[in-house]
């Protein structure tokens, strides 16, 4: 989601007038201390630092000034995202379902102000992301009361705030972690993944759709 006015400018984008939303499957979820698995042939994947909200309670058709009633907590999230396939395509799905490619955690953090935290990304204990959640421009109990107009949220329902500036590539043998000032820090080695078969799955892809779609 570009929702960090930082991240929009890094990424030469207009500010959103809307959020724009996506889905991740259950299969890209990992938890801290767990491995985000770089899959072949799909070119540059990076980090991305976000807050996460937690809903607690099934919801729909929210105001925003109620939208707080549905939020359990808060947790660190990395929105791991394949950018070469992001580019090239229009749809999110595939450059952001990849399996481990939704970590989040330590836990999530009942008690917190939302409105002015400390979001960091570092690589290999450098920091390559660091911005604060004022720079949101759309902020959570406004995403909440957005995502419940379109579909109802269930308790354990997760929605991602939005990157800020500073998302970068990750390689076999990194450690990513996000820190979120009031919650603590998601922490994953990388690891490559080899497939079993010599041919390159996605450029084979790639070659047969250009072929059979007019």
């Amino acid at each position: 989601m570009l929702n960090y006015r930082d991240h929009a400018k890094e990424r030469g984008k207009p500010l959103p007038s809307e959020p724009l939303i996506f889905l991740k499957p259950p299969s890209a979820v990992a938890a801290s201390g767990e491995p985000i698995l770089l899959p072949a042939g799909v070119g540059r994947v990076d980090h991305e630092a976000e807050l996460a909200i937690v809903i607690g309670r099934t919801a729909r058709n929210l105001a925003v000034a109620s939208a707080g009633e549905a939020i359990l907590g808060y947790t660190c999230f990395n929105d791991v995202t394949a950018r070469e396939v992001q580019d090239r395509e229009i749809q999110y799905t595939r450059a952001k379902g990849f399996d481990t490619f939704a970590p989040m955690g330590p836990w999530v953090e009942t008690e917190l102000d939302p409105s002015d935290l400390a979001v960091e990304g570092k690589v290999n204990g450098v920091v390559r992301q660091s911005s604060r959640t004022r720079q949101l421009v759309f902020p959570p109990a406004f995403l909440v009361a957005f995502v419940s107009r379109i579909m109802t949220l269930f308790p354990g329902n997760v929605i991602a705030t939005g990157t800020p500036a500073g998302i970068g590539p990750l390689v076999d043998g990194d450690t990513v972690e996000i820190a979120i000032e009031g919650i603590g820090t998601l922490t994953n080695p990388v690891r490559s993944v080899r497939h079993r078969g010599k041919e390159p799955i996605f450029p084979a892809l790639a070659r047969t759709a250009s072929r059979s779609v007019p």
